[in-house]
Order: structure tokens, then sequence, then C-alpha cells
């Protein structure tokens, strides 16, 4: 069932890239770069998340880190 996801994400992506990626012009290189860039972590990041759901999020990192430092300022 999570190769149907997957798939079916990779579809979209595609989609968006054919869809968007005429519509920036040929001298616009930075954004072109930009695009392929964010659009290939995004679709990176939803495979992962897909694949493996039960992965700590960015706040849960954050917590982790900040957590002794808000021990010590309590006492």
């Amino acid at each position: 069932m999570k190769a149907v996801f997957i798939l079916g994400t990779l579809v979209l992506v595609t989609f968006i890239f054919l869809y968007e990626w005429p519509r920036i012009n040929r001298t616009q290189k930075k954004e072109k770069v930009a695009f392929i860039v964010l659009l290939s972590l995004g679709t990176i990041l939803a495979m992962v998340l897909i694949w493996n759901p039960d992965l700590p999020g960015p706040t849960q990192m954050i917590d982790y880190l900040y957590k002794p430092l808000g021990r010590m300022l309590e006492k």
C-alpha cells in the first residue's frame, strides 16, 4: 500500500514539475535550481514520511535540545 502512495506522490510531483517548469523563464537559472532543489527535498520528505510515519518532528528535536536549558533556567 505504501508503494501506491509513493507512486501517487511521484505522479503528483511530475505534474507539478511539468506545469511549473515552462513558466520559469530561460534566463532565470537560479530560480530553476531553487525550484528543483525545493521540489526534490519536498518529494524526499514526503516519501520518507509515507514510508515511516512515526518519525519525530522538528518540534520534538527542539524540545530535546532545549529541555536541559529549560531545567537550568527554572532553578
